[in-house]
Parts: C-alpha cells; sequence; structure tokens
C-alpha cells in the first residue's frame, strides 16, 4: 500500500519502501477514538491484504446521551393525537380546525416551532405550499403543505441530510376525503420520529445541516416531497443523503409473525439518475452493488447496528417494495442517494382500510396496532444515522480508480474535503463477491494513494475521517485516468 500527493511520484522500488511507513504514519494520524466492535460482530474472517478488519463505528458520548433521551411516551402522544384528527387526507378540510389535514398541519407546525424556540435561532420553522393543480387523483387545484424545520450546522451548513414523514392518509378509496383515516402506522408513525429527533436535536449542535420534514401529498402521488426536493435542487443545496420514515409503527404481521429488533431499509442499485452510458460504465467495470444509495445503507448498518438502538437494519437492495413507493423516490429522481425505512412485516388487514368493526374485530389503521417501543427503537436508529451523518466528513468527492494502466496495483485519487476537522481519509476494500466492506487502510491526509493489490480482483472505496474518529459514507470511485 502506498500514499503520496500526485506532484510526488516516487519510483516503484521506493514507493513500496515508503508505503510501509507512510501506511504507520497514516494510521497513527488517522486512528478513530471511537469504540471497536468485537471480531464476532463480523460474519467472516477478512481475507488476507494490506489493512486491517472494518468495524462498526460505536456511539460517541453524545450520540449515547441523545439516544437515552428519546422519549417513548412523547412519540406515543404524537401518533395518539394525529390520528385523533379523523382524517389526514390531502384532499380533506384545509381550514377546519378539529379535522383534517389543515388542522393537522397547523399542530405539526405548532409542535415544530416549540421545539426551534429552544435552538437559539438555530432551527427554523416553515410552512411551505404551492398549489398541485389537477393530476393523478388530484381532480381539482389543492394547496398541498410541507411543515420544514431545519437545523443548521455550525461549519458545514451546506451539507445536508433530510428525513421525512408524511402526515397525510388515505382510507380503503384512495380519493375518499371524508372517511375515517387515522393512519396511526401509515404515517403518524414516521412523524412522531422526526418531530421527537427535532425536539432532541434543537438543542444541539451539529456540524452538517439536517432538515426534518412532514410532507403532504403522499399517498396521492408523492407530491408534497416532490416539491420539497425540487425546492432544494434550486436552492443549490448539497443533499448527501436523505431518508422516508414511511410505515414503522410495529413489526408484527398480518398472519402474527413479529421481529420487533429489525427495521428494513430499501436502498436502490444502479442510480436511476444515470445515464445509460454511466449505466453502462458501472455494469463493465463492476459496482452494480455499489451506488451512493447503497453505501448510505452500509454506513447506516455500521452506526446503528448496536446496543444503544437495540436494533438490527435489514438492508433490502431494492428501490422500494412491489407495487408500493415513498417519499426517497423523489430525491432519487433528483439524483440524491436516498432510502426508505419501513417495518420488517406490514399488517396489510389493518393498512389502508376503514374504521369498522366486522364480527367483533376491529379494522384500521388504529394507535391499538401500533408498538410504541418499536417505533421508539426506529427512532434511535434514525437518531444514530442523523448525528453521525451531521458530525463526519462529508461523502468524498471526484474519487476515481485509474484503469489505464497494466499494473498490479491500484491507484486512487479524490478531492480534498473542507472541514475544519479533516484528519484524513481511509481506503476501504472488500472481494467483488462480499456485500460489506471487509478491509480499511488509513492512508493520511492525501488525495492519491497507491495500493499494493489489484483491482481486477477487488473493489476498493474511500472515506474520510475527523479528528474525533467520525467517518463518512464510502465513495465509490469512477474510472479515470
Amino acid at each position: 500500500m502506498s500514499s503520496q500527493h500526485s506532484a510526488d511520484r516516487p519510483t516503484r522500488s521506493t514507493r513500496r519502501t515508503f508505503l510501509t511507513a507512510s501506511a504507520a504514519a497514516a494510521a497513527a494520524t488517522v486512528a478513530a477514538p471511537l469504540a471497536a466492535a468485537p471480531a464476532a460482530a463480523l460474519e467472516a474472517g477478512p481475507p488476507p491484504g494490506p489493512g486491517r478488519p472494518a468495524r462498526p463505528q460505536q456511539p460517541d458520548r453524545e450520540l449515547s446521551v441523545l439516544l437515552r433521551e428519546v422519549d417513548r411516551d412523547r412519540i406515543e402522544a404524537t401518533v395518539r393525537r394525529l390520528a385523533a384528527f379523523g382524517t389526514r387526507h390531502t384532499l380533506s378540510n384545509q381550514d377546519d380546525p378539529i379535522r383534517g389535514i389543515g388542522a393537522a398541519r397547523d399542530w405539526i407546525f405548532a409542535q415544530l416551532s416549540g421545539y426551534a424556540a429552544a435552538s437559539g435561532g438555530r432551527m427554523t420553522v416553515e410552512l411551505q405550499s404551492y398549489v398541485q393543480e389537477p393530476a393523478s387523483r388530484i381532480p381539482t387545484a389543492t394547496r398541498i403543505t410541507n411543515v420544514v424545520a431545519t437545523l443548521r450546522g455550525d461549519s458545514s451548513p451546506g451539507r445536508t441530510y433530510v428525513i421525512t414523514g408524511h402526515y397525510d392518509s388515505r382510507a380503503t378509496d384512495v380519493m375518499d376525503a371524508v372517511s375515517d383515516a387515522p393512519g396511526a402506522d401509515d404515517d403518524a408513525s414516521g412523524v412522531a420520529v422526526l418531530m421527537e429527533l427535532a425536539r432532541l436535536l434543537a438543542t444541539r449542535h451539529t456540524e452538517a445541516t439536517i432538515v426534518l420534514a412532514a410532507v403532504a401529498g403522499e399517498e396521492q402521488g408523492l407530491y408534497g416531497s416532490g416539491y420539497l426536493a425540487k425546492q432544494l435542487k434550486a436552492a443549490g443545496v448539497d443533499v448527501q443523503g436523505m431518508f422516508s420514515n414511511d410505515i414503522i409503527g410495529s413489526s408484527t404481521a398480518d398472519d402474527g409473525t413479529r421481529d420487533p429488533r429489525a427495521v428494513r431499509l430499501f436502498a436502490e442499485g444502479v442510480p436511476t439518475a444515470e445515464t445509460p452510458a454511466e449505466a453502462s460504465t458501472r455494469q463493465s467495470v463492476g459496482g452494480e452493488n455499489d451506488s451512493p444509495s447503497r453505501q448510505l445503507a452500509r454506513f447506516v448498518s455500521d452506526v446503528a447496528e448496536n446496543g444503544a438502538t437495540g436494533m438490527g437494519v435489514r438492508v433490502i437492495y431494492r428501490r422500494d417494495r412491489y407495487l408500493r413507493g415513498s417519499d426517497h423516490i423523489s430525491f432519487l429522481r433528483e439524483g440524491w442517494p436516498a432510502g426508505r425505512f419501513t417495518e420488517p412485516n406490514e399488517d396489510f388487514a389493518h393498512q389502508h382500510q376503514d374504521v369498522r368493526v366486522v364480527d367483533g374485530v376491529q379494522y384500521g389503521d388504529l394507535p391499538e396496532f401500533c408498538d410504541f417501543d418499536y417505533i421508539t427503537r426506529v427512532a434511535r436508529v434514525n437518531g444514530a444515522t442523523l448525528w453521525s451523518l451531521a458530525q463526519a466528513p462529508g461523502t468524498p468527492k471526484g474519487a476515481t480508480i485509474v484503469t489505464t494502466n497494466l499494473t498490479n496495483d491500484t491507484t486512487l485519487r479524490w478531492q480534498r474535503g473542507d472541514e475544519p476537522d479533516l484528519a484524513g481519509y481511509e481506503v476501504v476494500w472488500r472481494e467483488t463477491t462480499a456485500a460489506e466492506w471487509q478491509k480499511v487502510i488509513a492512508v493520511g491526509d492525501v488525495t492519491e494513494v497507491t495500493v499494493d493489490l489489484s483491482k481486477d480482483n477487488v473493489f476498493f472505496g474511500i472515506r474520510a475521517v475527523d479528528r474525533d474518529g467520525h467517518r463518512s459514507p464510502v465513495a465509490f470511485p469512477k474510472p479515470g485516468s
């Protein structure tokens, strides 16, 4: 393994001698004080080759405190309050102070504004509205309003991470704006998670910016999240990760199957925004499993599968479920990495069902069918993810792997980040048949490295590390010269 700036390239013989010393120095420079997980956490032993085994990132002290403060009772109260509006259908009454989507909108705005008041001006809350002209599932011009809380980062405010839950609901008939549609699981549960995290984050300082948005119009066609994503794109915001929390209220399926310690995270492969030429290049050099969204999902598993959250993250290599779609798709369409959190087993007997009693059995998406301990654990997964992203350096940009030389080593290049606490970089690698990164090599504060390992045989990635040991998501390098 070797490490050097592009302007200083020693010969091959001296380079290999230099590499050994450089690796030792770099390891000391980028040494992470975060506790390492036990080796038993790995599914199999790492392959032979340069570097040390890759280990999950454990919570720092501030994150551990934050996760302990996630309040189950507040989450339950939020779900019950949202369900009590009767219906939150996008086409329901927007001016009734008691029932309908307008009443829910105003309540969410008031709650988030109260949390923001404790932020010292760092968190702002807005009603982001537009009029949707007639379209699919929108028969008449309809005002759609997102409630958006933005916590501005201290040192890297331009870098942004987003989570959403949709506060609209529906009955069996997606066009029925009158019948009761409490929407406890779908998706008061997701809104409750983002509201609880807004409360906890408002009093804390983060390096990057976090957006927590309760969006509308999801059931009618992702209208609210589509508008939010387009507004962020038009403003030139650098969105480096987004998560939709949609149907995270229970782990129990309609047949009684339970998996209370797991949450699914859907992550697409080859990005939809890629051109055919880019997709063809990716297929020819490998990396079908290395989209930015999949790297983001690996990051979530790395930082959120631990005793502090009490959860496992089951990454699903798909954009979303069959016949379904959530608000992360709006961000994927803009070319940003995004994923969807959802419960491991769905109860279709209650989802999108009208509130009724049949043979003594109550149906409908009611709070009684939610598991509030489960939602609390999903909130901790989200909290661990957001905090770890916002406190770490950004994902390295401009990552390339030199493919124009016939050699048995590998040269990687990338752009240096501008974070004030940036300590350096790590190269990660894995066998082409492995799903997770297996080895890591500390290379120091450089922008080029040559590794004594053939690019033909393994996959490489680059991630940034700060002085406190926080690691960024991995950047998968594109072929270059």
